[in-house]
């Protein structure tokens, strides 16, 4: 980050945006914390930062059980007495039109994207408020558009960026400050992830490949924010202009969505 040796704790760190944002902190010196369900695939990003001289420790955390977010958070604070930066990744997007969609498909999106981040902050805040620390959140634009097909996924990023508007009351004259970060198209696996979680290498990924950025530009843009202390980071010039058409012009916003491919038509 924006001094050597901070220790960041990164969530969904595995792969995707996480992973790329654990390897653009270690470009900077810091000390990484990198969680998630997948060891194997920690294991091997911790081998890739030490590889280009950094430090890395992966704990294996599911963040949607509350006694895993404690106990990591314990870990890391054991490990390395302190944490600086979290960043709170971890996140999919449940797939399915409102009259298909379970109860189940709906507790696992919310658990994961909302109760997951919200008790990820939870367990670390006390940590941040002992180094006036950082804390980022990831949000999406599709918080603030419709989201055919993944209702699910955008209402729980319009949960996120809520829960980030609340950290600004929440976090005042404390130090701490909260980013919250809604990227627009990025390279990841989000789209090969089922509604139960389970990762398919050949589902093909319906999202418009010449918008989409790649993950090492996309974390380098998310890490400058975060050092700023930015109260809320759009990026992708696509992103900020469905940013701006759902709070401006909503029913140019949903022409305009309605237009691009889906899950469920693709």
């Amino acid at each position: 980050m924006s001094s050597k040796n901070q220790i960041v704790w990164i969530t969904g760190a595995s792969s995707g945006i996480g992973r790329a944002v654990a390897l653009e902190c270690a470009s900077k010196g810091a000390i990484l914390a990198v969680s998630a369900r997948r060891i194997d695939l920690l294991d091997q990003l911790v081998k890739e930062i030490e590889s280009i001289g950094g430090k890395a420790r992966a704990f294996r955390c599911d963040v949607t059980n509350e006694a895993n977010i404690e106990a990591c958070v314990d870990a890391i604070v054991g490990e390395y007495g302190a944490i600086h930066v979290v960043i709170a990744n971890a996140g999919f997007g449940a797939v399915g039109s409102i009259e298909k969609l379970s109860a189940a498909d709906w507790q696992r999106q919310l658990a994961v994207n909302v109760t997951g981040l919200a008790l990820t902050t939870k367990h670390a805040l006390p940590h941040l408020r002992k180094t006036k620390g950082r804390l980022a959140l990831l949000g999406s634009v599709a918080a603030f558009v419709p989201n055919a097909f993944l209702s699910p996924y955008g209402a729980s990023k319009a949960a996120v960026h809520n829960i980030g508007e609340s950290l600004q009351l929440e976090l005042k004259g404390s130090g701490v400050s909260c980013t919250t970060i809604h990227p627009g198209f990025v390279e990841s696996n989000i789209a090969r992830v089922d509604n139960a979680g389970v990762f398919h290498p050949d589902r093909n990924d319906p999202r418009p490949a010449n918008l989409m950025w790649p993950t090492q530009k996309a974390a380098r843009v998310m890490v400058r924010a975060i050092e700023q202390r930015r109260r809320v980071y759009i990026f992708t010039v696509h992103g900020k202009i469905i940013f701006w058409l759902g709070r401006h012009l909503p029913a140019v916003a949903r022409a305009l969505v309605g237009k691009l491919p889906t899950p469920e038509t693709n």
